[in-house]
């Protein structure tokens, strides 16, 4: 199991077991702080604590100044996972207030019989776990754990009609029955002895507590100093840092400020594009202009998106589960990946500052009754045509790649989920309990598609090539203070990103601050009928499907077949369903 974890820590591994009560440690170590002493499975003086942890504590040199002063004895010069150990000791499960980071940690009490974890607020670092039939394992892949004989390859089929909707399969569930994952912000406890497992959120994004005697100007000084602050913090290493940068705002802002105190040598990485006709969505001519401005040594990489073709079975096996999402970013860690370990990237700013302006369909009209309307839409559908079932009309918070009506014909009866999706996303957007859309939306952000998607591919892809990603923006104090902003000053109507461009724009070249928003699209409409075309008609051939048991080969094939024949455009729904059959593929009939 560790070595199949190899890529996310090439610099070490080690090993825990205490034989007595049946618990085992393993860790492959990526070095980055405390390159000679911070070495895990990591003990407490009397090796009655131990623990493994994924991540970075961002705070640990106070909370390590701190321990000293309270009497505590330390082992290493300065490890950050250390501090956890002694904190416990203190605190219990309370130290998760004192952390400031992006972790997964599980920590063994042997004198208690306990094992006690957790996941950081955002979701940035992942944990899988499965607890069957006095069982108990956890690691950071789900790929890892299917090594055990004792899980099954059982598909979860709620998990799947979420995928078909969204791209991506949200928490606590995986697409696997027996593996689930533990949510962002949550914290478990294990009883070794009673074999009982508990968890718990400890922390949730409030979008409620709205501060109004603050002007707008006060905040753009209030949350520029907090940026500079975070960026400070999630700079902690021992070893260089790189920063992937987009030519988009937020990664320019960070080299900015790291620039500003007093950086210097940054090293900056961009991806381009080669295509004539992906031009539009080339950001590397903005990118060069922000290193231009700070001085910064800059690499670019040029992509023929077909390279990702050639890519696409190394990046499925990586991800874990299906995903249907952004592919890129692949190329970004593996250039950097080959002579830096860590890097800074921008993800977070467009959750924080903007949610992509998804919100204004909901200021148009109040968001109950845009949910009456969808759901109408949706179920008085006539004929029941696939072609009216793809998307809601009228859009969404989130692009519906499957409606939940036209999944009930697309998968075999008893392979659907009790609970739509669209149900899903109401309950969340209600735990948000707030009648404000920019702040509903946000929590659902939040909730779902940041710790989901965004940085379930940022971890998946930058650990495959050994590299950590931090992301600043997400610093948990930045995050809880920028929600008390109100939300009409946090976020604008006609520009979105207006306030968050006027606080940092000292930080970027003349031509940023006018640059519309890109992003690289790949070009899924001729692949689909062209590259992989003799894939799509394998995969979801109707001999194939029928053998499956999970679609409807009738459905499958009059969609495929409209696509392949240029009569209709179903770019995305028959990409959606190739990514989850080449997902299966490898992990369940374990074909690469």
């Amino acid at each position: 199991m560790n070595r199949r974890l190899s890529h996310r820590g090439p610099d070490d591994e080690g090993s825990f077991v205490d034989h007595e009560n049946g618990v085992g440690f393993a860790m492959r170590r990526l070095s980055i702080i405390d390159l000679e002493q911070g070495k895990q499975p990591l003990s407490n003086e009397d090796e009655s604590l131990w623990i493994v942890c994924n991540g970075e504590i961002y705070n640990s040199p106070e909370l390590r100044a701190n321990l000293l002063a309270r009497g505590h004895r330390l082992k290493t010069n300065n490890s950050d996972v250390e501090v956890i150990l002694h904190l416990y000791e203190d605190k219990g499960t309370d130290l998760l207030r004192d952390l400031n980071g992006m972790f997964a940690f599980v920590l063994y009490d042997q004198r208690k019989g306990l094992l006690f974890g957790a996941r950081d607020r955002i979701g940035i670092k992942p944990l899988y776990y499965a607890h069957i039939g006095g069982k108990f394992a956890l690691s950071s892949e789900l790929k890892s754990l299917l090594l055990l004989p004792w899980i099954r390859k059982d598909i979860d089929f709620t998990s799947l009609d979420h995928y078909l909707s969204l791209q991506f399969i949200p928490a606590p569930d995986s697409i696997f029955l027996d593996i689930k994952k533990l949510p962002a912000g949550h914290f478990f406890t294990y009883d070794v002895e009673k074999k009982r497992l508990a968890s718990q959120p400890y922390w949730d994004l409030n979008v409620t507590r709205i501060e109004t005697n603050t002007s707008v100007a006060e905040w753009r000084d209030i949350l520029r100093h907090k940026l500079k602050d975070a960026v400070k913090r999630w700079t902690l290493s021992d070893v260089p840092i790189a920063c992937s940068l987009s030519g988009g705002l937020d990664s320019s802002s960070l080299v900015g400020l790291l620039a500003e105190s007093g950086e210097r040598d940054i090293r900056t990485f961009s991806l381009g594009f080669m295509g004539d006709d992906e031009q539009g969505c080339n950001e590397l001519p903005l990118a060069k202009k922000v290193s231009e401005k700070w001085g910064t040594i800059h690499h670019e990489i040029v992509l023929d998106s077909k390279r990702v073709l050639d890519d696409l079975g190394k990046m499925i096996w990586h991800l874990d589960e299906p995903y249907g999402g952004g592919l890129p970013s692949w190329y970004i860690y593996e250039m950097i990946g080959k002579d830096f370990k860590v890097c800074l990237t921008g993800t977070g700013g467009d959750e924080l500052f903007s949610n992509y302006g998804k919100y204004r369909i909901y200021e148009r009209r109040s968001w109950v009754r845009r949910l009456r309307t969808l759901r109408e839409a949706a179920d008085h559908k006539t004929g029941r045509e696939i072609k009216d079932g793809f998307r809601f009309p009228h859009g969404h918070f989130y692009h519906r790649y499957f409606s939940d009506a036209a999944k009930e014909d697309i998968l075999l009866s008893g392979r659907r989920s009790s609970v739509g999706t669209e149900a899903y996303l109401e309950h969340v957007w209600r735990k948000s309990g707030s009648t404000d859309p920019r702040n509903a939306v946000a929590y659902v952000d939040f909730k779902l598609q940041l710790p989901e998607e965004f940085l379930f591919v940022t971890d998946r892809f930058s650990m495959a090539h050994s590299v950590e990603a931090r992301v600043p923006f997400l610093d948990h104090e930045l995050v809880e203070l920028v929600f008390r902003m109100p939300p009409d000053i946090r976020t604008g109507w006609r520009h979105p990103k207006s306030f968050f461009k006027h606080m940092i724009k000292d930080l970027l070249p003349e031509e940023l601050t006018h640059a519309p928003k890109k992003g690289f699209i790949l070009p899924l409409s001729i692949w689909t009928r062209k590259e992989l075309r003799p894939l799509i008609e394998q995969l979801l051939s109707p001999p194939y499907v029928s053998t499956q048991g999970i679609f409807s080969p009738k459905i499958i094939s009059k969609i495929v077949n409209a696509h392949l024949s240029g009569q209709k455009d179903f770019t995305q729904q028959v990409w959606t369903l190739l990514m989850f059959q080449l997902w299966y593929e490898r992990y369940c009939e374990n074909r690469p």
